[in-house]
């Protein structure tokens, strides 16, 4: 027969997890049975909570516990309606109050007497439900127009004309600001970069310890030089926008959005293609293939060739989110043991540093290599298989990879390596250019592993005007002859917005992913689905108009055949023709013909 914990039992567990009872000034806190709302400072109130935490500064959030024995069923209204009680009490005298009702097992959630069902099912420390009401909501207009003027201060005012130093630079100073660089207004330029330069060594010395090529990130942002540093107007300007867009990076309701992602988005415009082959993925294309191959907070994710970080990040925050938020303490192991990155270029590496940075993650598994050599190969099995050829604890599960496009980057050497290195039946979906694998020796790939479907993605979603696709792999089975699914997305939804860059303004992408995860899953649902021979080709192949010819279009031909054997200029020639029929066909200035032709013109003149 099974033991269930007692009350007494669950309420002392619930005490450590909690913090409960850690001593704290200002705070008053702890857990028992006798103990009254009366005695805790609630004038007249003999009720007797299981657990409080109450702070001095009635401004601030204050916890509310009950507790019960693991064969009681906390779903029931007689629970909930005796922690309510309890939480009406403390909300006498607090703003906020979070209610928890636990009995050793399930966990329920109550802000301010409102039941929150989207948070952890596990009880966590205290500093995950005071977080509850510290979120900052989200302005993507806002941060897409703080990003913008961020790059054209470094741009124009400081003179810092390359990309990556722009990006660097507001990338470093957002990782110091979020862990507590003093920037004031006023301050000059030298001491603005001082104190992000010992913010960054001093919040970085446990990271050092784990991953010493994060030093790198400090040795990048030293040697950045400006032209221009004596405009204070600017430096202000500078500091005021780094410290609100760090308002919206440590919210825990960022919901995976990269803010890296948005300033490439933003410093692209300015730059029709990366030096180094690189092509940024926009960060719904990194929510959309999340999905697309089924990544949950368990799994373990390798991308190598992360750029500035976006899947990682993406992956990290979706895999946080179902945990049940960036307090948790499943949130240490997604951060530390599930995320692998390879980036080869040396201040992209730095940037990818910072970028899982600013995103909490102060242990990121990234590493500078060339992902086409032998070394990375080995690092990358490394993360999978002992030296026995067993898997070891943290084997990669998921591949969401973005590698250099062109022959000369490596690409298809890349994704071979990849698909190489990675256990047996590991999903992996890379972004190729569309006929990728069918010109450059991608039939090769098949040999070991199984192209299982090709999405084709929408035309504009690069600003370079590669068109592109998604490429699902399951690692380690050979292809042989098997169809494969392919299928297009024509649209997603998003509209060019001047000086911003391609945007969601309209809402669209949430359903259009929705449908198309579902159509991709099922395999059914749209007329654009292919099933392709892989014998013949290894893209979507889209189907070719309808070839149509009217009398008009020969009657067209034939007519410049004999205006071009006759030397006759065709525009002279129209315009004569033109001029003849108004002139000499009798219509006057009353006729509904000249009405016709002048209509709305004369109505915008004023004639």
């Amino acid at each position: 027969m099974k033991k269930y914990r007692t009350e007494d039992e669950v309420r002392d567990s619930a005490k450590i997890i909690l913090g409960f009872n850690e001593n704290e000034p200002n705070i008053l806190q702890g857990t028992g049975q006798i103990t009254t709302f009366n005695s805790l400072g609630f004038k007249g109130v003999n009720d007797k909570p299981d657990g409080w935490y109450l702070p001095n500064n009635r401004n601030t959030p204050a916890i509310i516990l009950e507790t019960k024995s693991e064969k009681i069923n906390i779903s029931t209204k007689k629970c909930k309606d005796e922690i309510a009680q309890n939480c009406i009490v403390a909300l006498k005298q607090f703003k906020q109050v979070i209610g928890i009702l636990y009995n050793g097992v399930d966990v329920k959630v109550f802000k301010n007497n409102v039941e929150i069902t989207d948070t952890a099912n596990t009880l966590q420390n205290k500093s995950f439900y005071l977080a509850l009401f510290t979120d900052t909501a989200i302005d993507k207009e806002r941060v897409y127009k703080l990003t913008k003027d961020i790059n054209d201060c470094l741009h124009f005012s400081f003179g810092l004309n390359n990309l990556q130093h722009r990006m660097i630079f507001t990338a470093c100073a957002l990782v110091a600001c979020g862990n507590g660089a003093l920037l004031t207004e006023n301050m000059n330029y030298e001491m603005l970069r001082v104190a992000v330069y010992t913010t960054l060594k001093k919040q970085l010395h446990d990271s050092q310890k784990h991953n010493q090529k994060i030093n790198l990130l400090l040795e990048v942002f030293d040697g950045i030089k400006m032209n221009s540093t004596e405009n204070q107007e600017a430096i202000n300007f500078f500091i005021e926008n780094v410290k609100e867009i760090s308002e919206y990076v440590t919210s825990d309701q960022w919901n995976g959005e990269d803010v890296m992602g948005i300033f490439f988005n933003e410093f692209n415009r300015y730059k029709s293609k990366s030096d180094q082959g690189q092509v940024f993925t926009p960060d719904h294309i990194t929510s959309f293939m999340y999905r697309l191959i089924e990544i949950n907070q368990h799994d373990r994710i390798l991308d190598a060739a992360c750029g500035s970080g976006a899947f990682l990040v993406k992956a990290m925050c979706n895999m946080i989110k179902e945990a049940g938020g960036i307090n948790t303490s499943e949130s240490d192991s997604i951060m530390n043991k599930q995320l692998f990155g390879i980036e080869f270029v040396r201040e992209i590496y730095a940037l990818a540093c910072a970028n899982m940075l600013i995103h909490k993650d102060g242990k990121t598994n990234l590493e500078q290599l060339d992902s086409r050599t032998t070394g990375a190969c080995e690092w990358i099995r490394a993360l999978s298989f002992m030296p026995d050829g067993s898997l070891t604890k943290n084997y990669v599960t998921k591949v969401l990879m973005n590698p250099p496009f062109e022959r000369k980057y490596g690409c298809i050497t890349i994704v071979n390596n990849v698909l190489l290195n990675v256990p047996k039946r590991t999903l992996c979906a890379f972004i190729l250019p569309d006929r990728k694998l069918d010109y450059d020796n991608g039939k090769k790939l098949l040999k070991h592993s199984t192209l299982k479907k090709i999405i084709k993605l929408p035309e504009k979603v690069f600003f370079e005007g590669i068109t592109t696709s998604v490429f699902i792999f399951e690692s380690g089975i050979p292809h042989k002859e098997k169809k494969i699914f392919t299928c297009y997305i024509e649209e997603d939804g998003l509209e060019t917005v001047k000086n911003k860059g391609r945007q969601d303004v309209h809402g669209k992408w949430q359903n259009i992913e929705d449908t198309w995860i579902d159509i991709i899953n099922t395999m059914a649902g749209s007329e654009t689905i292919q099933w392709i021979d892989p014998t013949e080709r290894l893209s979507y192949c889209e189907p070719e108009k309808e070839f149509e010819l009217s009398y008009n279009d020969f009657s067209r031909v034939i007519t410049d055949r004999l205006l071009y054997e006759r030397k006759i200029n065709v525009k002279q020639f129209s315009t004569m023709l033109a001029q003849t029929i108004l002139y000499n066909s009798g219509i006057t200035a009353n006729s509904e013909a000249v009405s016709i032709i002048l209509g709305k013109r004369g109505d915008s003149d004023g004639e």
